[in-house]
């Protein structure tokens, strides 16, 4: 079902999440603005062109923009339904930092009117959703906000996260089935009728508390799977054993379904949101955590593998395949590719050479470093060591006899 062409549409933050939301949405025949802080951001979409690497994505801005139901500004203005969509990340000491969302709210206080439904898609800790509805209250004493009042609500607020993977976003956004939030029953039905609109899979609405942990667990639950991988990896290079054989053998049972090991685990889900459930509840969360730790402990594992292999021939330049945080993407935001790559070039400084298909520049961990960006045909020609972080397809199309001489660390098993 279409959305009412007279339905305006404000989605905040134009990244990863947001863009290819308000994009969709826009598609979907509602007028949509997106706000970023951004004023290159803005002026880039305003374009129709995108700042961000996911499939599909530059065609379909490009459309929206051009069918004017799409547009990018700095300033917060009037619509029915505002969409938040920022980041949440942790600080140095693992406690999560909802500063952005908060700031999305002020943003859009003043804006609001009786009636609008502000939904919350950040990945968020629990509670967040009440914060936002305090907030607002205290913000705009003029409106009844749910949860801060004894009579009927003029505001419906809500929580609606995201369940997609990069590469598919677009696909997925459409066809995932979505846990909605609300801070009251109506919150959740009214945000459930909005999503209908542009949403394909099953809406399942809940309370904002129990959507905000549904998104907490699910990626939990797989930062927990893949520590189980890693763990054993380690294991399996202390004991000499291939424990790429070791998983696939073990996968023949018909009950275990052991996932792949890697250097670590990155991106801005699976190696941010299990904290937020430990910051919640640190004296029970004690698998969660523990999952966590293994998999920075792997990193750590392979810096000192390679740095090895590397001290091990002065002479040899050395190639690190991949910097993103998973294969066929350009998004390098907590990529443990990215950590293991900067501390060795920076550890042999002028002996690291790059490749990551989807880079333009090198990320500023490099700075200083004497690493350089180069095409894969190069680092096969000229480097002897080759170090494999991310499971590019271009990466995985390089057969066998290509590296038969080299010497290779394959932390993703593809040779």
């Amino acid at each position: 079902m279409a959305l009412d062409v007279e339905t305006r549409v404000s989605v905040i933050g134009l990244g990863y999440i947001g863009l290819p939301t308000a994009a969709l949405i826009a598609r979907s025949g509602a007028h949509v603005v997106g706000i970023d802080v951004s004023a290159h951001v803005v002026e880039t979409i305003n374009s129709g062109k995108v700042h961000i690497e996911e499939v599909d994505l530059d065609g379909l801005v490009q459309a929206v923009v051009s069918r004017g139901t799409l547009r990018a500004s700095t300033v917060a203005e009037e619509a029915d339904v505002f969409v938040i969509a920022v980041p949440t990340p942790v600080g140095p000491d693992h406690a999560p930092d909802i500063s952005y969302v908060l700031q999305a709210a002020r943003t859009i206080a003043p804006v609001l009117k009786s009636g609008n439904l502000v939904v919350l898609e950040s990945t968020s800790p629990v509670g967040t959703t009440d914060a936002i509805c305090l907030l607002l209250a205290e913000l705009r004493p003029d409106l009844a906000v749910p949860g801060c009042t004894e009579a009927t609500p003029d505001l419906f607020i809500a929580y609606c996260p995201e369940r997609v993977l990069p590469g598919r976003i677009l696909f997925e956004l459409v066809n995932n089935d979505r846990c909605i939030g609300g801070a009251t029953p109506r919150c959740a039905r009214k945000a459930m009728t909005f999503y209908r609109q542009f949403v394909r899979g099953e809406c399942v609405t809940t309370t904002s508390k129990a959507a905000e942990m549904v998104k907490l667990v699910e990626n939990s639950f797989r930062d927990v799977n893949i520590a189980f991988a890693n763990e054993l990896s380690m294991i399996s290079d202390r004991m000499g054993i291939d424990v790429w054989e070791v998983i696939r053998l073990a996968n023949r049972h018909p009950r275990v379904n052991i996932l792949q090991p890697g250097p670590g685990v990155g991106g801005h889900c699976i190696a941010v949101d299990p904290w937020f459930i430990v910051h919640g509840d640190p004296e029970k969360a004690r698998l969660i955590r523990t999952a966590r730790e293994v998999n920075l402990d792997k990193t750590d594992h392979v810096i000192a593998r390679a740095a090895a292999m590397i001290e091990a021939d002065p002479g040899a330049l050395v190639a690190c395949l991949g910097l993103a945080f998973k294969p066929n993407i350009d998004d390098f935001r907590e990529s443990p590719a990215v950590q293991v790559a900067a501390e060795l070039a920076h550890r042999f400084p002028g002996r690291l050479r790059l490749v990551e298909p989807y880079a333009r520049e090198l990320p500023a961990a490099f700075v200083g470093s004497g690493a350089s960006l180069i095409e894969l045909d190069s680092a096969l020609a000229d480097c002897e060591i080759l170090i494999v972080l991310v499971d590019h397809d271009v990466f995985k199309a390089v057969s066998s006899e290509e590296v038969v001489e080299k010497s290779v660390y394959d932390t993703r098993g593809i040779w």
